[in-house]
């Protein structure tokens, strides 16, 4: 069971949006939905959802056809930028608003994650801040609890706490309630611990479609001393580097040979930031 995505394709005027798209997001997984700007994204997740439609093709919900299907699509919550409620709806309201339209919405929890969160529901939606206006998406988001969780940029203009706090919650969520989880979002490195299952989306094609630890045996890090670091790079293929004084961090792809590594050096793992980099890179270089 899951959400299965087969063969979409979607056009806007002369862009192909999405070009022969087929995937699936199986029950009880967080996946990461990683892209550029403008690479298929929202858009993918706007279908999934039925805020637009396809060009052709067929999206299914525990086997259900997602298309005008109030059954399936009330498995899915989709965090997206827009604010779906009344500007002058109080929070409290708003509240109780997703309480009719999600049965298993928790009124409950949601007063203690704003209070957690520090957002009064007494406010006004149309008052809040840009940081508070994510994080009253972000209470509903998690106090919803239908089988599919969509966040699309869930922490857009949270302060490193509220984001870390969200983070922190998710995964406590995860850990007693599990649910498939799709977050699509430009901050890698801060969500690649959380995601267990990687989605690559360019130019509306699928580039990889696979487990994180997987995508990462991909690739290595070596550090060490900066000078011992450039010697062992030679010959190899670079992903990228950084320095600090004397010391050199490289990102390799391939795996390492570890009889020719000199004591002195330390092997890691790749990290999915990284790993996403070098992916744009190379797409770059084999379409210029």
């Amino acid at each position: 069971m899951g959400i299965t995505l087969q063969h979409l394709n979607k056009r806007f005027g002369d862009t192909l949006a999405l070009d022969d798209v087929s995937l699936t997001f199986e029950g009880a997984k967080i996946y990461g939905l990683l892209g550029n700007n403008g690479a298929g994204k929202t858009t993918l997740l706007n279908l999934i959802t039925n805020r637009i439609f396809a060009d052709s093709g067929e999206i299914l919900v525990d086997g259900e056809p997602a298309a005008d299907n109030d059954n399936a699509l009330g498995k899915i919550f989709m965090l997206g930028e827009k604010n779906l409620y009344p500007d002058g709806m109080k929070i409290s309201a708003a509240f109780k608003a997703a309480a009719i339209l999600y049965p298993h919405f928790d009124n409950e929890q949601a007063l203690d994650l704003a209070r957690r969160f520090g957002l009064d529901p007494r406010k006004k939606i149309n008052s809040l801040s840009t940081g508070y206006a994510s994080i009253f998406k972000l209470v509903i988001a998690l106090s919803v609890h239908t089988p599919y969780l969509i966040l699309d940029e869930p922490v857009l203009g949270l302060d490193a706490q509220h984001r870390d706090l969200f983070y922190q919650l998710l995964l406590e969520q995860y850990a007693e309630q599990p649910q498939t989880i799709i977050i699509s979002t430009h901050l890698i490195a801060e969500v690649a611990n959380l995601i267990e299952h990687t989605v690559i989306i360019r130019e509306g094609r699928i580039l990889r479609d696979q487990m994180s630890e997987e995508l990462l045996s991909e690739g290595y890090t070596v550090s060490g001393a900066a000078n011992l670091v450039d010697q062992y790079l030679s010959g190899r293929q670079v992903i990228s580097c950084s320095s600090l004084g004397g010391l050199k961090t490289a990102c390799l792809a391939g795996q390492p040979d570890q009889a020719a590594l000199p004591d002195n050096l330390e092997l890691g793992q790749l990290n999915l930031q990284d790993y996403f980099i070098q992916l744009m890179n190379k797409e770059d270089r084999d379409h210029e």
